[in-house]
């Protein structure tokens, strides 16, 4: 049966099509980032001379670990846990705080640091391309009315430009040109996350809210889409905090 774009239902079905596009595009992005950063972890494993067992014991823990909370923000994500705005601090905020200690942690263990400076520097700052794709997704779904303007570059969100300088930043690093890049990248890059952050903060239905603007920032509460502070967030924020770490481990040689 045809159905007519004034007709309401057609106007939902169009909206759930799009939806579940955006929802494919969020966990395949969601994978291949976890995937590209298990893929540079086994290649720094295998630069640092350890036995074959410590690398397989620290990949396999890794591994699983990343797995146990990708599968735990699924589980939570479907049941709703994250949907429940009238909780604070609000709950997809939570996905991005939880892991901050573990990489801490393991930033300044003795292992973490002795990875950090057998690994290239560049390759800790070209995988922060993968945020170009993250942008251009947001900004896909705010063309389908899925996220507020705020949360794209043609609002307040300018995290673009920490994808963008990526790669030249990456080349200056690997050609050994000017060693204040990476201190300099990454700490944009942090402060333009933050930014980001609280953008979406202040874009959720809470007692927080500053923007008032339709549609409200919940789509992050659903499943796929808690993995954009879940996974997407707190990959962008690892990666800054392992290259300023590994900055400072090779400043003192």
């Amino acid at each position: 049966m045809y159905v007519s774009w004034d007709n309401p239902i057609g106007h939902q079905n169009s909206y759930m099509d799009q939806k579940l596009i955006a929802a494919i595009l969020m966990g395949l992005l969601s994978l291949s980032c976890i995937a590209v950063i298990l893929r540079g972890l086994k290649l720094g494993l295998r630069r640092t001379g350890w036995d074959a067992p410590v690398q397989r014991s620290i990949f396999r823990k890794t591994g699983y670990l990343i797995g146990i909370w990708v599968v735990l923000m699924g589980v939570l994500a479907s049941a709703g846990f994250f949907s429940d705005f009238t909780k604070m601090p609000p709950r997809p905020g939570l996905v991005v705080l939880l892991p901050l200690p573990v990489i801490l942690v393991i930033a300044f263990s003795k292992k973490g640091s002795e990875l950090l400076q057998v690994i290239p520097p560049y390759w800790l700052i070209a995988v922060q391309s993968f945020r170009i794709l993250v942008e251009l997704l947001l900004l896909r779904a705010f063309l389908q009315n899925l996220l507020p303007v705020q949360m794209t570059f043609e609002g307040y969100n300018f995290d673009v430009l920490s994808g963008l300088l990526a790669i030249p930043a990456a080349l200056i690093i690997k050609n050994k040109r000017w060693p204040g890049v990476s201190l300099a990248y990454n700490i944009i890059g942090l402060l333009l996350l933050i930014n980001i952050i609280m953008v979406a903060i202040l874009s959720m239905p809470t007692p927080l809210r500053y923007f008032m603007n339709e549609p409200a920032n919940t789509l992050v509460g659903e499943f796929p889409f808690i993995y954009l502070p879940g996974v997407l967030v707190v990959a962008a924020y690892s990666l800054h905090i392992f290259s300023l770490r590994q900055w400072w481990l090779l400043k003192k040689k």
